[in-house]
């Protein structure tokens, strides 16, 4: 046989790491659509999570986080890993997060849907908010709070009051769009997010940005967009909406990578 040749390393520049609930139907289809860079090589791992979605139900999350990012490649360093929760990553705290994530993968920038609207309203210029939750008061009251402390406070919500996964994920998408229109008519409202990454707003971020007039952002466009920008990806991203337009807040030219 005939010596067989091994690469040194695998081709792909971006490596991004997703740690995505059990519970989840959505995410990874959406990243299909999001995070589609040939540049990116996208590893996927799973986290226990409960079908209902209560304050309590999400912090029990917490003690898994390290075991599911140990389920991500290490002969591949990964760049970014996005913990794929916004509930979860308000009620345990960002910096919590990173900590559990990186104690496992010390040398990733770690993100979540929270942090990546933070993120993502700096690169806007928007500071005030119209809110569409999925969720029960109890999850979007934590929310709520938690963007206010931030500065970027939502000054619009509607609720649709869903506890269970399952129903959040077949959510229609006329019901999401009609949710956005409906906070969008507050003119205070700079921008609207659409919570929770089970919520398939993504598939519907063109046509809420022509219906409203203002920038739609939701948990699944946000982490895909800050995965790709903390990454070093810096190329317009249309199927990406009015974010996908824009850098990282304080980004300079000297910093930036440009991705073709």
């Amino acid at each position: 046989m005939r010596e067989l040749e091994i690469d040194a390393d695998l081709p792909w520049r971006h490596r991004l790491g997703l740690i995505v609930l059990k519970t989840d139907e959505t995410i990874e289809q959406d990243f299909r659509h999001l995070a589609v860079d040939p540049s990116i090589a996208l590893y996927h791992t799973r986290i226990e999570s409960a079908p209902n979605v209560t304050p309590e139900t999400l912090r029990q999350m917490e003690a898994r986080i390290p075991g599911a990012a140990a389920l991500l490649p290490e002969d591949t360093p990964l760049d970014v890993i996005g913990y794929g929760c916004t509930s979860a990553s308000t009620v345990l705290g960002e910096a919590r997060v990173e900590e559990l994530v990186r104690s496992v993968h010390p040398s990733a920038a770690v993100t979540n849907p929270l942090s990546a609207l933070k993120a993502a309203a700096a690169a806007l210029g928007v500071a005030r908010l119209g809110l569409v939750s999925p969720y029960v008061r109890s999850v979007t009251d934590a929310l709520e709070a938690e963007m206010s402390k931030s500065g970027v406070p939502f000054v619009e919500t509607t609720v649709f009051g869903q506890e269970e996964e399952r129903v959040v994920a077949r959510i229609a998408l006329g019901a999401i769009v009609a949710g956005a229109e409906e906070v969008a008519g507050n003119p205070a409202v700079e921008a609207v997010f659409a919570s929770c990454t089970n919520l398939r707003a993504a598939g519907v971020v063109l046509e809420a940005e022509r219906r409203t007039g203002r920038p739609f952002l939701c948990s699944n466009q946000v982490l895909a967009w800050h995965m790709m920008r903390l990454a070093g990806i810096t190329r317009p991203l249309p199927e990406l909406g009015r974010l996908g337009s824009v850098q990282l807040a304080g980004a300079t030219t000297a910093s930036r990578e440009i991705v073709a």
